[in-house]
C-alpha cells in the first residue's frame, strides 16, 4: 500500500497557500495592465491559462501562465477559399501585434520594477517573490476561426519573436477538462497530476526520456484515454489502465492520428487543426 499512498498524495490538487501564490501572480499582472495609460485605451483581459487555470498543476510546476489578451485587433483563420472581406473585416489592424507586445513589456517593467521582468521570445518572465509565484506573461490578440456560416470560435494567438503565429484555446481547454473530470469521477485530473509528478521524479533521477516531456502533452495524452479506464478501486489500477491504453494506442499512427488536444480544436500528432 505504500505505493498507493504515494499516488494518493501525488493526485492531490495544490493547497490554498499554493493557489494563493498563483492568484497573486495573476493579480500583479492585472494591476500592472490596469495602471497603464497606453493600454487603458484598448479592450484587454488578463487571465490565467494552462495547468493553474485547469487545476492540473503540481507543486513542482515553476510558474503560472498569464494571458494578456487584446480584442481590439484580431488574428483570424478563414475557411478555404474565403478571406477577411467575406466576413466584413478590414485589414490590416490599426494596432499591430508588435506594438501591443512592446507596450505590455514596458508596462510590466515599469510597474514591477527592480529587474523583475525579462523578455523572452514567447513570453515575459516575471520573477517570483515572497507572495507570488513566477509567471510567464503572453501578449495575445483575440483569435477567431471563422466558419462558412459567418460564426466563429474564439481563441488567443501570439507571435514569438522571429517565428510563426501560435494559437491557443484556453476556454475550450478548461471546459473540456471539466467535462472529462466529471465524467471520470474526478480521476482525469488526479491521473494527470500523478503522471506529472512521476515525470518530475524521473527527471530528478536523471532519466533522460523524462526531460523533453511537456506538461501539456501529459494532460492531452490522459485526455485521450477512454473514460472506462478511470474510476477503479485504486489509483494504482487507474494509472496502470490509462498507461496501458496509451501505450497500445500509440504503437501505430493509425490508432492515434485523430487524437486531439484537450481543446479538441488542434490535432495532437498532426500539424493541422481539427475541422469544426
Amino acid at each position: 500500500m505504500a505505493f498507493e499512498d504515494s499516488l494518493k498524495s501525488w493526485a492531490k490538487a495544490p493547497g490554498q497557500t499554493e493557489q494563493a501564490t498563483c492568484d497573486n501572480a495573476v493579480t500583479a499582472v492585472r494591476k500592472a495592465i490596469n495602471a497603464s495609460e497606453t493600454l487603458s485605451k484598448h479592450t484587454i483581459k488578463v487571465f490565467a491559462q494552462g495547468s493553474y487555470c485547469n487545476r492540473t498543476n503540481v507543486r513542482e510546476d515553476s510558474d503560472v501562465d498569464v494571458c494578456v489578451c487584446c480584442s481590439d485587433s484580431l488574428m483570424c483563420d478563414y475557411p478555404e477559399g474565403m478571406k477577411n472581406t467575406d466576413f466584413n473585416l478590414s485589414s490590416p489592424a490599426d494596432y499591430s501585434y508588435s506594438s501591443f507586445k512592446n507596450d505590455v513589456g514596458s508596462t510590466l517593467a515599469s510597474y514591477l520594477k527592480n529587474g523583475h521582468v525579462t523578455r523572452g521570445s514567447k513570453a515575459f518572465d516575471i520573477k517570483e517573490n515572497t507572495y507570488r509565484l513566477a509567471a510567464d506573461v503572453v501578449s495575445c490578440f483575440e483569435h477567431r476561426r471563422y466558419l462558412k456560416n459567418g460564426s466563429w470560435i474564439t481563441g488567443a494567438a501570439f507571435v514569438p519573436d522571429n517565428s510563426w503565429r501560435i494559437v491557443n484555446w484556453p476556454d475550450q481547454n478548461y471546459d473540456n477538462g471539466v467535462r472529462k473530470n466529471t465524467a471520470t469521477g474526478g480521476r482525469f485530473k488526479d491521473v494527470v497530476r500523478i503522471l506529472k509528478r512521476l515525470r518530475y521524479k524521473m527527471n530528478d533521477k536523471n532519466v533522460a526520456a523524462a526531460a523533453p516531456i511537456a506538461s501539456f502533452l501529459i494532460e492531452c495524452l490522459v485526455w485521450n484515454a477512454p473514460n472506462p479506464a478511470f474510476g477503479r478501486d485504486t489509483y494504482t489500477s487507474d494509472v496502470r489502465e490509462v498507461r496501458a491504453n496509451l501505450f497500445n494506442d500509440t504503437l501505430k499512427l493509425e490508432t492515434c492520428k485523430e487524437w486531439g488536444e484537450v481543446n479538441e480544436l488542434k490535432y495532437l500528432f498532426q500539424g493541422t487543426h481539427v475541422d469544426a
